[in-house]
This record gives C-alpha cells, sequence and structure tokens, in this order.
C-alpha cells in the first residue's frame, strides 16, 4: 500500500438507508482491511430493515451502520466518492481535494411495490447488482494500488 495509507471511500444517496448502506457493507467486506469506507446521505432516513435482511443472507452484518448526514464528513480527504443514485448525483456537495467521483444509478428497493415477497425480491435484486459493482471497484481502484 502506499505509504501504508489506507484508501477512503464515500458512498453517498439520498436517505442513506438503503443502496448506500449495502455499498458500504460490500465495499468493506471486498476490500479487507485496505480501505476506510463510510456511507451517506443528503438526508438522513435510517437503516432500513429490509436492506439489513438482505445483507444478513448473503453473511454480512449491517445492523450497526448509521445513517449519517454527508456533512459529518466534510473533513474527512477520500479518495473516492461514490454516488449510487441520480439524485445524490445531483444534489452532491463539493468535496474539497482531488476525491475521484463515480457514479452508478441503482433503482431504490425502498421504492418497491408488492407483497413482502416481492418487494424482499426487488431487494436482492439491487443487493445483488450492489455486490457485483463494490467487487469490480474493490478490484479496479484499492487491490491493484496494492503494486508498486
Amino acid at each position: 500500500m502506499v505509504n501504508g495509507m489506507k484508501k477512503k471511500i464515500l458512498v453517498l444517496c439520498t436517505g442513506n438507508s438503503c443502496r448506500s448502506q449495502i455499498a458500504e457493507g460490500y465495499l468493506r467486506h471486498f476490500s479487507g482491511n485496505r480501505a476506510e469506507v463510510y456511507s451517506a446521505g443528503t438526508q438522513t432516513h435510517g437503516v432500513n430493515p429490509k436492506a439489513i435482511a438482505v445483507m444478513r443472507e448473503d453473511g454480512i452484518d449491517i445492523s450497526m451502520h448509521t445513517s449519517n448526514n454527508v456533512d459529518e464528513y466534510s473533513n474527512i480527504n477520500f479518495d473516492y466518492v461514490i454516488t449510487v443514485c441520480d439524485n445524490a448525483k445531483e444534489q452532491c456537495p463539493f468535496f474539497p481535494g482531488n476525491a475521484l467521483k463515480f457514479h452508478h444509478n441503482f433503482p431504490d428497493p425502498a421504492k418497491a411495490t408488492g407483497n413482502d415477497e416481492e418487494v424482499m425480491k426487488q431487494f436482492r435484486e439491487v443487493r445483488d447488482m450492489i455486490k457485483e459493482f463494490s467487487a469490480t471497484f474493490i478490484n479496479q481502484h484499492i487491490k491493484q494500488s496494492r503494486q508498486a
């Protein structure tokens, strides 16, 4: 690792309840101890219990995560800022420093409709999309940074 410094990653969404929480969980999981991962919202809606449930199904516990407002992290010099919904991208505050910005608009599982099973199916679909995105992101940006 460069100077032994961990890369700092911030995942942004509107409410910091579903997509950004799931992404935080997976980015942490795939980076091992090579990155510090934070998530935040332009508002805070609390961590969605269904997001906690679908992550638990995949062996990742995000039940201790908190829903944070992006303003809380204004003093952290992030290496990467990932927005996971168009709304957050539009409202993304300016981060000083040279954070690289990435954007991927995932569907919002909190807007899923139908019975419990149909809603959970949509949560799982979004979870799996975010898992794939997170694995790829870590492989491309974090793991390779170990090579001199």
